[in-house]
C-alpha cells in the first residue's frame, strides 16, 4: 500500500501497536536491561557497536532505546530512506556525520549560507576536516582526491536562498553529499530522490514542532547507517526517550502544521513586499532568492520560513523584535507559533562580519518562522511593530 505523506505522518513508526496493544507511543526510560543469558548478551552487544539497527536484548541505553527505534522508523518512512539515526541534538547529528566522514578523506566542501552554528562547526576544524566554501557551481571544480563530504542547506538559513540538489550531486560525483532540509521538512522535499545521500534534519524545529524537544536526525541508507549508530554508541549521543516520544507525537500533525503556517507565509510575504519600511522579501516563489526556479521541481511548496531587510537596519530591526505582541522574538523556527529573531546578532553572530556579508545577511535582516495563528492577526502585530520601527528610526513611511 501506498499511502500518501499526510498518512504516513500520523501511522509512520506505529506498526507494532497492535502486537503491543497500545494507542499512545510507549515511553521506555530503561538506562540498563537485564542479561540473563550471557552468549545472548554478548552477540547483542557486539551487533550494537557495530551499528545494527537492534539486537536481541538493548544492553544499554546509550547502545539502543526501543522509543527512539520507532520515531527513527517513522522518519525513515517520511523521507523514502531505508534507515534514520536520532541524536540528541541537530549539531550532534552533524558532528557525528563530519566524525564518520573523516573516515573517507581530510576535506569537505560547503555551500554557504548555512546555520549559524553549522557554519562554525565547519570552519573551526575540530572535527578534523578542511572546509572550503564555495558556490555551487564551483563543487565539481574543488573535488579533490581527500573529499569526503559535500555539504548544503537548502532552502538557506536564513536567506532562503534554493540549491539545486540534483545538480550538486552530479557535480559532486562519488562524493557523499548531505542536504539540511530543516526548513523543507520531508513534506515539501525529499532530497535523497534527487541522489543525495544523507538527508540531515534539526528535528527540533518542524518535525517536532512544539517548541519542547530537542533532536537532530540523518535519513539514510542503512549500510551508511551503521557507521552513525557506532558513532553515536561511542560517543553518547543518543536522543533521550522522552524526547523520542515528543518528537513521534509531533510527527503527527506535521502535514497539518506546515500546510498552514506555508498559507500564512506566503500571504504575509506578498504583504510584506508591498511594504513601504521593508527593502527586500526573501521567499521562494516572489523572485527574490537564488535559484527560485528550483523550487517548481525540487519542493512541493516555498515553506513557512522567509528573511526581511528592513530599510532601518539593525535599529530598525532592533524596533521592530521589540514591539512585537504576538510574534515571538526568539531564534528557532518550525513551532505552532510564529518567531521572529536577528541572525546577525544571534544565530549567524559566530560568523564573522566577512563570512556574514558573503552569506548576505545584513544588519537590517529578520528572519521570521511562520506559524499556525491566524494570518491577519498576524499582520496586524507586523504592521504595529513595523510603525514602531518607523516612527523611532526614521524609516520609510508607510502611504
Amino acid at each position: 500500500m501506498n499511502e500518501s505523506i499526510d498518512t504516513r505522518c500520523v501511522h509512520a513508526g506505529r506498526e507494532d501497536f497492535s502486537r503491543l496493544g497500545v494507542h499512545a507511543p510507549p515511553i521506555d526510560l530503561s538506562t540498563t536491561y537485564p542479561v540473563p543469558d550471557l552468549d545472548v548478551g554478548t552477540a547483542s552487544f557486539d551487533a550494537l557497536v557495530g551499528g545494527a539497527a537492534s539486537a536481541a536484548n538493548p544492553i544499554y541505553a546509550r547502545l539502543h532505546n526501543p522509543t527512539v527505534a520507532r520515531v527513527e522508523n517513522a522518519i525513515a518512512q517520511l523521507e523514502g530512506a531505508e534507515a534514520c539515526v536520532a541524536y540528541g541534538s541537530g549539531m550532534a547529528a552533524l558532528t557525528a556525520l563530519l566524525l564518520v566522514s573523516r573516515q573517507r578523506g581530510a576535506h569537505m566542501l560547503a555551500v554557504r549560507p548555512v546555520y549559524g552554528t553549522s557554519d562554525h562547526l565547519l570552519s573551526s576544524g575540530l572535527t578534523g576536516l578542511e572546509c572550503e566554501f564555495v558556490r555551487a557551481d564551483e563543487i565539481a571544480a574543488r573535488i579533490r582526491p581527500d573529499t569526503a563530504l559535500v555539504l548544503i542547506e537548502t532552502p538557506a538559513n536564513p536567506t532562503l536562498d534554493l540549491v539545486d540538489i540534483a545538480a550538486v550531486v552530479a557535480a559532486a560525483g562519488t562524493v557523499p553529499v548531505v542536504v539540511d532540509s530543516s526548513f523543507a521538512t520531508p513534506i515539501l522535499q525529499n532530497p535523497l530522490a534527487f541522489g543525495a545521500r544523507y538527508v540531515l534534519h534539526s528535528a527540533t524545529k518542524f518535525l517536532g514542532g512544539h517548541g519542547d524537544v530537542i533532536a537532530g536526525v540523518i535519513a539514510c541508507s542503512e549500510t551508511d547507517a551503521k557507521p552513525l549508530r557506532t558513532m553515536r554508541a561511542a560517543t553518547g549521543a543518543l536522543l533521550h526517550p522522552l524526547a523520542a516520544y515528543l518528537l513521534h507525537r509531533g510527527l503527527s500533525t506535521l502535514a497539518l502544521r506546515v500546510e498552514r503556517a506555508q498559507r500564512n507565509a506566503i500571504e504575509l510575504a506578498q504583504r510584506l513586499a508591498q511594504h513601504a519600511a521593508v527593502r527586500k522579501v526573501f521567499f521562494p516563489g516572489l523572485g527574490t532568492v537564488r535559484n527560485d526556479a528550483v523550487l517548481k521541481t525540487q519542493m512541493r511548496g516555498p515553506g513557512a520560513l522567509m528573511a526581511l531587510d528592513l530599510h532601518g537596519g539593525h535599529a530598525a530591526a532592533a524596533a521592530v523584535m521589540g514591539a512585537v505582541r504576538i510574534l515571538t522574538p526568539a531564534v528557532s523556527l518550525g513551532a505552532v507559533d510564529t518567531l521572529i529573531q536577528h541572525p546577525a546578532g544571534l544565530t549567524h553572530r559566530v560568523l564573522d562580519d566577512a563570512a556574514r556579508a558573503e552569506c548576505g545577511i545584513t544588519p537590517g535582516m529578520l528572519r521570521i518562522s511562520v506559524g499556525i495563528e491566524c494570518v491577519d492577526d498576524l499582520w496586524a502585530d507586523l504592521q504595529q511593530a513595523l510603525a514602531v520601527a518607523e516612527r523611532t528610526t526614521r524609516m520609510p513611511q508607510a502611504a
